[in-house]
């Protein structure tokens, strides 16, 4: 039989020769993520800080795409490896986990900075994608610049430390397995059940390597998110369980804000009565002023969420973790028989606290159904009204937080009603670690689902003005409000260069407290007497940082150096009102403004009821400590195994 060459298949070459950075950078610029109807590029662009170890791979390949296709992989620059990961956490959680930033390092130092981000990007279940450079896969020169060496081991390197902070690791040691590595992170990526940071490790002799790349690689390619609706018998069991509750509530964590499941959250607790109290990633499922939003549960939660928490007979979790904050280190919810509803995308979280009542499926999915199952259930008339009247107590209890008080210091409380005043809707609030997301969870008054964005799986020092960038870059349409404090700040300020440089405008408020102050304050309910926690001169007769002189540093004259624009809001009377005004001053203008405020750190923000289980020294011979730990014994004898 003779082919007939017109009707012969095409002999024309399906590769191109590449190197292995080059074909990655193509791949990565060409994958799309849909979700429903929304489709949008899984990889937006790509950090990178050059060294030996990538320059002439990823930083050529990323020139290279530039020169011949302009936009299709954009290049950012930072400060610090560290800051290019929280970046891309930002962005990822604007876009609901759709959509990422690459960041790309060099060999050894370049590539340790990323790993507090790669471990919060994991902890905060927020997918970002690491291309930390390693050594040669050769060894021809061995060993390099920037190379540990190991006795007993003499190929294990730096990056290797990514991975039980990754939820996907593997390292192209062979040009050859770039194509299924690139294929199985980009599915890790895009699964919600599975996201996290996804680590490539890539030897810098093999970036440079030539290869015959399959044109099928580099066409564009949608990865579809998986919504997973509940299985029927899991669903009916848990109707069943909600139906028969006589004090059901609900614990709202990220995952409903993922999902985008916040309106049909709202549809069941309007049907229902059912309260909600919302982790520090759930906050703005429901706005503040919700009859049936109680505001944050456990730790740092309010006293009506708490109040709630604690005598429910049955908890419904959707899309949280149950971190120790959550559920107040096991003690929030103390009722006897007290059970779960878990609903989760992942198995992992939905079997937590030994649930009898899982439901493995997406949370908008599984909200969905609920409100079709429950219709006609609602809570009894007593129930509603105790719900009324605590979300009031409360509520009235955070206006006298927030009002001002005319003291000469400003309370931090005081700073987050004047920061909020001087808000709108859709800004969104940026913040990590320190006393500022306690108080932020019982007091910010959150409009938009989007509106607050505290990072604290991983509580990340450092974190802030940085992810504040990534959520800039991911809203460019929302003004980005960044509280820090200075001992934060001190840890990774460097970002404000990239806020100048890329025209990226965020509104920093710099709260001035000397010091650590929310460990200060531990410290002391520990009977530690907040040692070592003051930023403090030392001299020859105190030499363990507790004297009585501040250390002389001007951050405001640092911000100042960035090319920063800079307010100060001088103590007085008229503080808070001053500091209103400056960040309604800064919100107008369209560079990047720091506001430095200074801060009483000894005044709190309302007690809401919860705890937190930090151990304290079971035997000292300092007065403090021992009283500490009776008041530790009392509180501990709260906990319960929450076995549901």
């Amino acid at each position: 039989m003779t082919l007939d060459p017109e009707s012969a298949p095409s002999m024309a070459p399906r590769t191109r020769t590449m190197t292995v950075a080059q074909a990655l950078i193509t791949f990565l610029a060409n994958q799309w993520t849909v979700d429903g109807d929304i489709r949008e590029r899984t990889i937006a662009g790509t950090f990178g800080i050059f060294g030996h170890g990538n320059v002439a791979g990823i930083g050529q390949a990323l020139v290279q795409l530039h020169t011949d296709e302009p936009g299709l992989m954009p290049y950012h620059q930072a400060r610090n490896e560290q800051a290019m990961v929280h970046q891309a956490v930002g962005y990822a959680r604007m876009h609901r986990r759709r959509a990422t930033y690459a960041a790309a390092a060099s060999v050894g130092p370049g590539a340790a900075n990323m790993l507090t981000g790669a471990a919060l990007a994991t902890a905060n279940r927020l997918p970002v994608l690491l291309l930390p450079s390693d050594t040669f896969a050769t060894r021809v020169a061995d060993p390099v610049l920037q190379q540990l060496e190991h006795p007993h081991d003499t190929g294990l390197q730096v990056t290797d430390a990514f991975r039980p902070v990754s939820r996907f690791f593997d390292r192209v040691q062979r040009p050859e397995q770039l194509f299924s590595i690139a294929l199985a992170a980009m599915r890790v990526l895009t699964d919600p059940a599975e996201t996290g940071a996804v680590t490539i490790a890539l030897p810098e002799d093999v970036q440079a390597e030539a290869i015959e790349v399959p044109v099928e690689f580099l066409e564009p390619r949608d990865w579809h998110v998986r919504r997973p609706v509940p299985e029927p018998d899991e669903l009916g069991r848990a109707i069943a369980a909600i139906r028969g509750a006589q004090a059901p509530f609900i614990v709202a964590g990220g995952g409903v804000l993922y999902s985008g499941a916040e309106d049909a959250l709202r549809r069941l607790v309007e049907q229902t009565g059912i309260p909600v109290g919302a982790t520090q990633a759930g906050v703005g499922v429901l706005p503040w002023d919700h009859p049936q939003y109680l505001g944050g549960v456990g730790a740092t939660g309010s006293t009506a969420a708490n109040r709630l928490a604690a005598d429910a007979d049955l908890v419904i979790g959707v899309g949280t973790r149950y971190s120790d904050f959550t559920t107040a280190s096991r003690s929030a919810f103390r009722r006897d028989g007290v059970r779960f509803v878990n609903i989760n995308v992942a198995s992992f979280d939905a079997y937590k606290h030994g649930s009898r009542l899982p439901v493995v499926a997406d949370a908008r999915r599984a909200l969905d159904a609920l409100v079709d199952g429950l219709e006609g259930t609602a809570v009894e008339a007593s129930y509603a009204e105790r719900i009324r009247v605590e979300k009031a107590e409360w509520e009235a209890v955070v206006d006298r937080a927030l009002a001002p008080t005319g003291a000469r210091l400003l309370g931090q409380s005081e700073i987050i009603g004047a920061v909020h005043a001087a808000s709108d809707p859709t800004d969104v609030l940026v913040q990590a670690a320190g006393s500022l997301p306690g108080d932020l969870h019982k007091l910010w008054r959150v409009r938009d689902p989007l509106g607050y964005h505290v990072e604290y799986a991983f509580s990340t020092m450092g974190y802030e003005i940085a992810g504040g960038l990534g959520v800039r870059r991911g809203a460019p349409d929302r003004e980005v409000l960044v509280m820090v404090g200075d001992g934060s700040y001190l840890m990774l300020h460097t970002e404000l260069v990239t806020a100048v440089s890329e025209g990226l405008k965020i509104v920093v408020v710099l709260v001035q407290n000397h010091g650590y102050a929310s460990i200060g304050h531990l410290s002391e309910t520990v009977g530690a007497q907040r040692f070592g926690t003051a930023y403090r001169m030392t001299d020859a007769a105190v030499p363990d940082l507790e004297g009585e002189r501040y250390v002389p540093i001007d951050l405001a004259a640092n911000a100042r150096s960035y090319g920063v624009d800079v307010i100060e809001v001088a103590p007085g009377e008229g503080a808070a009102r001053d500091l209103e005004a400056a960040v309604r001053a800064a919100k107008a203008s369209s560079r990047t403004t720091l506001i430095h405020v200074d801060a009483d750190p000894l005044r709190y923000a309302p007690d809401g009821e919860g705890w937190w289980d930090v151990p304290v020294a079971a035997h000292s011979t300092l007065p403090s400590t021992a009283l500490a730990r009776a008041d530790y014994e009392r509180l501990r004898a709260r906990q319960r195994p929450l076995l549901g």
